[in-house]
């Protein structure tokens, strides 16, 4: 598309122009937006996230596991040779909340693991290792469902493959690091929130110690 404005604009006589129809036309009205988008997203699923569990610590660990999957998403678009058009980016918008689940299986067991009386450690290695059956076969079958996409033939099959690279590309990503990265970030989440609480001129705690107030005494 630059290429050919280029051309146009070299190359066209006086009074004639040129514009964008259909794909195109999306395309070009749709890069100015983009940021806005993602913001918006991020911005919608943070303030869900923080209503649900009356935090807005929770939501932070949750969300981080949205740069992976863009990350993997844009990835997966380079090994491929494809190019960041707008089918692409609605599969990032897509992956703001796919990515999440992920990471709201881990937290949300680890929440009720912790309240229970087990440590912010204990409480969390043992989410992982629980939940770890169902995100994968969630994140397993979701990639398997979205294989058609990526392979597809026929009419329209570069936009489904622009689409359907980025989604299940990010969704590999973050299945796999985001087990690794949600336990440690929560883990130091925790011990931030512990010492929050306890103020400024208590002793230091130590991580088994329960926060006063907590269902752990």
């Amino acid at each position: 598309m630059e290429k050919m404005e280029q051309l146009a604009r070299e190359n066209l006589p006086p009074g004639m122009g040129y514009e964008w129809s259909g794909i195109a036309l999306e395309q070009s009205e749709s890069t100015s937006k983009s940021l806005i988008l993602f913001a918006l997203g991020f911005v919608f699923v943070f303030l869900v996230l923080a209503a649900q569990y009356e935090s807005f610590l929770d939501p932070f660990i949750i969300l981080l596991s949205v740069p992976l999957a863009m990350l993997g998403a844009l990835a997966a678009q380079s090994v491929r040779g494809l190019e960041n058009d707008v089918f692409c980016q609605i599969g990032l918008v897509m992956l703001i909340g796919l990515a999440s689940k992920n990471a709201i299986l881990i937290v949300e067991y680890a929440n009720q693991l912790y309240d229970q009386g087990l440590s912010i450690k204990e409480s969390v290695v043992k989410a992982a290792t629980i939940r770890l059956r169902p995100i994968l076969m969630t994140s397993l079958a979701f990639i398997m469902g979205i294989m058609p996409l990526v392979f597809a033939q026929g009419a329209g099959a570069a936009s489904r493959h622009s689409l359907g690279t980025a989604v299940a590309g990010g969704m590999v990503v973050s299945s796999i690091l985001s087990l690794y990265l949600v336990p440690v970030v929560y883990e130091y989440v925790g011990m931030l929130r512990r010492k929050l609480r306890s103020g400024k001129n208590s002793p230091v705690l130590d991580e088994e110690a329960p926060l006063a107030g907590s269902p752990r005494q």
